[in-house]
């Protein structure tokens, strides 16, 4: 089961944040992000497991939002990845102070590669979240 903060109804006048549900590491970072978002002005969240996902995103194949976050803005441009990080910095007011981190010139590889990493390993940081059952073996 996904967040139960995060659920099929979205605001399509935010951007949307669509991440894994089932992935324990993944749900903590959502958790923060709502907290960034002071007053959840500019962000809404969706599980890529939930129904609403290809039903809203036709266009977006389960594959790729399996492989890393997706985030759709209202204008329906998609950002992915550590490039959905970098749009993240920009648009949260708290996150700022971070972006020139996240700009230095050449860094974009070294933030594609460590992106790279967490999303293939993100189960193995922090588990993977089986309550609805449709993740446990036979």
């Amino acid at each position: 089961m996904s967040d139960p903060e995060c659920s099929s109804t979205i605001s399509r006048d935010k951007s949307v944040v669509i991440f894994d549900g089932q992935c324990n590491f993944c749900l903590s970072q959502i958790r923060i992000l709502r907290f960034l978002d002071l007053g959840n002005r500019r962000l809404t969240f969706l599980s890529l497991h939930d129904p609403a996902v290809s039903r809203e995103f036709p266009q977006l194949k389960h594959e790729d939002l399996m492989q890393e976050m997706h985030i759709v803005e209202p204008t329906d441009r998609v950002h992915t990845g550590s490039d959905a990080v970098k749009y993240l910095v920009l648009h949260l007011p708290s996150l700022w102070i971070t972006a020139p981190i996240f700009y230095l010139p050449g860094t974009g590889p070294i933030w594609k590669s460590l992106y790279r990493w967490v999303a293939n390993n993100r189960y193995r940081l922090a588990g993977k979240n089986c309550d609805s059952g449709n993740c446990k073996l036979p």
